[in-house]
C-alpha cells in the first residue's frame, strides 16, 4: 500500500523557473491533427508566428525559428555571425552564462570571461572600459545574458548598449532572454542588439522545443563572411520562412500551433505592457513575502531585481535542496535548485508565463510552510506581507522592469 504521505490531490504546483506551467487552450492547440508542413495551411501559421515573435522581440528584423531548446539558439547566434579564433567578451553574471562561455570556447572562440560574484548583473562602466581600450576592435562581439535564471539577476541592456555606443565600437551584441522574453521588456530594435536569443518554455508558455534568434541587418552582413562551421544552424536556409512561412526541414509543426495560441494571449488580450506590469507586480510581492520571513535575495542590486524569479539564500548552516525535498513531498510543489556554485545556498521561485496572484498565493503559502517544517530561522508573516501588497492598489502602480 502506498504511503499516504506520498498522495497528493489537485494539482501540482510548478514553480521553477522554467519550463513553466503551460495554458490549457496551448496544451489544446498542441494537441490538434498534425497538418502537412508543405502544404498551403501550414504557410499561413509559418507567417503568422513569425508575425508575432517580431513583435515580441519588438523588432523589424528578421526572426528565426528553430525546433531546438534554447542552447541551440546560443549556438546559432555564435556560428552564422563569427569566425574560428575570433575574440569575444563574456560576463560571469551565474551558470547560464558560464554554460554560453564554456560553448563559445568549443566551437574555437578565444573568449575574455569578465569574472562576477553572480549577484550582480553586467556592469556598464565595465563594458564601456573594456570595449574603449580596445582600440584594435580585436572584440567581434559583447555577449550578454539578460535575465540570468540561476541567480535572479536582470541586467540593464539599454545602459550596456548605450556604454558600447560611448566606445564607438563595432562589436555586435547578442543578448539571451531565454527567461525575459516575453515576461521583462525587451527592445531588441531600440537597444540595437544585433542577436537576440530565446527559447519556447518560459514567458511564451510553451514546452521546451523551440528556440529563436532575433537578427539584426549587422548580423546578417557578418553572417555572410563569418567560417564557424554551421548546417543546421545556418539562418542562411530560414530566411525565407518568415516571408514564405515554409521551413527548410521539418519544424515542430504542433509546438507552432502552441506559439500561436501563446501569441494571441500575450499580444492580442493582455497586451505586453500588461505582461510586463503583471510580472512586475509578482515579482515585487515575492521580494516583499522574503523580507517579511526576514530572509535574504540573492540579486544584490534593486535595479537588477529579476521580474521573472526570486532567488533566495537560506541561513549557513542549512540545505536549500532538503528544504525543496520537504516543500515537494509535503505540498507537491517544485522550486527550483541552486545551480552550480550555489548548489545548496538558495532556492528559486519562478513567477513567469501563465500566472496570477492567488497562484502567487499559494507558492508563497508553501514555501512559508516548508520554512517552518525545515526548522529554517525565519520570521512568521511573509504570505501576510505578499498578500497586502496585491491587495492594495499601490500594486496597481508597481513599475516594470
Amino acid at each position: 500500500m502506498k504511503n499516504a504521505a506520498a498522495i497528493h490531490t489537485g494539482r501540482h504546483f510548478l514553480q521553477i523557473p522554467g519550463p513553466t506551467n503551460v495554458p490549457d487552450r496551448v496544451l489544446q492547440a498542441i494537441a490538434m491533427p498534425t497538418i502537412d508542413h508543405r502544404g498551403p495551411e501550414f504557410a499561413v501559421l509559418g507567417q503568422e508566428v513569425v508575425a508575432g515573435m517580431k513583435r515580441v522581440f519588438q523588432t523589424d528584423d528578421t526572426v528565426v525559428v528553430y525546433p531546438s531548446s534554447g542552447t541551440g539558439a546560443w549556438e546559432a547566434a555564435l556560428s552564422n555571425t563569427l569566425s574560428p579564433g575570433d575574440n569575444v567578451i563574456m560576463f560571469e553574471t551565474g551558470h547560464f552564462a558560464t554554460l554560453w562561455e564554456q560553448m563559445a570556447r568549443r566551437l574555437g572562440l578565444e573568449v575574455e570571461f569578465v569574472p562576477g560574484d553572480w549577484r550582480h548583473g553586467v556592469d556598464p562602466a565595465s563594458v564601456e572600459e573594456k570595449l574603449s581600450a580596445d582600440r584594435a576592435h580585436r572584440l567581434k562581439a559583447v555577449c550578454v545574458v539578460h535575465n540570468e535564471t540561476s541567480t535572479g539577476v536582470a541586467s540593464r541592456i539599454a545602459e550596456i548598449r548605450e556604454a558600447i555606443d560611448r566606445a564607438h565600437h563595432p562589436a555586435l551584441f547578442m543578448v539571451d532572454t531565454i527567461s525575459s522574453l516575453a515576461s521583462i521588456d525587451y527592445r531588441h530594435d531600440a537597444w540595437k542588439v544585433d542577436v537576440t536569443v530565446a527559447g519556447s518554455q518560459k514567458g511564451l508558455m510553451l514546452p521546451p522545443g523551440l528556440g529563436f534568434n532575433a537578427v539584426s541587418k549587422k548580423a546578417l552582413a557578418a553572417h555572410k563572411t563569418a567560417r564557424l562551421p554551421r548546417s543546421y544552424w545556418d539562418w542562411a536556409a530560414m530566411l525565407e520562412t518568415g516571408r514564405t512561412g515554409f521551413f527548410p526541414y521539418t519544424p515542430a509543426t504542433n509546438l507552432l500551433f502552441g506559439l500561436r495560441e501563446a501569441l494571441k494571449m500575450l499580444l492580442d488580450e493582455e497586451g505586453l505592457t500588461a505582461v510586463f506590469h503583471r510580472h512586475a507586480r509578482h515579482a515585487e510581492a515575492t521580494r516583499r513575502a522574503v523580507a517579511g520571513w526576514g530572509l535574504e535575495v540573492l540579486c544584490s542590486d534593486p535595479q537588477e531585481h529579476s521580474n521573472s524569479l526570486t532567488a533566495i539564500i537560506v541561513p549557513n548552516g542549512f540545505d536549500a535542496d532538503r528544504l525543496r525535498e520537504i516543500i515537494l513531498e509535503a505540498f507537491d510543489m517544485s522550486l527550483g535548485t541552486g545551480l552550480g556554485k550555489l548548489r545548496g545556498k538558495v532556492f528559486r521561485i519562478g513567477h513567469l508565463g501563465h500566472f496570477n496572484d492567488l497562484m502567487l498565493c499559494g507558492t508563497l503559502a508553501g514555501v512559508e510552510m516548508g520554512l517552518h517544517r525545515a526548522g529554517i530561522p525565519h520570521r512568521a508573516g511573509g504570505v501576510a506581507a505578499a498578500v497586502a501588497f496585491l491587495g492594495s492598489v499601490l500594486s496597481d502602480l508597481a513599475p516594470t522592469a
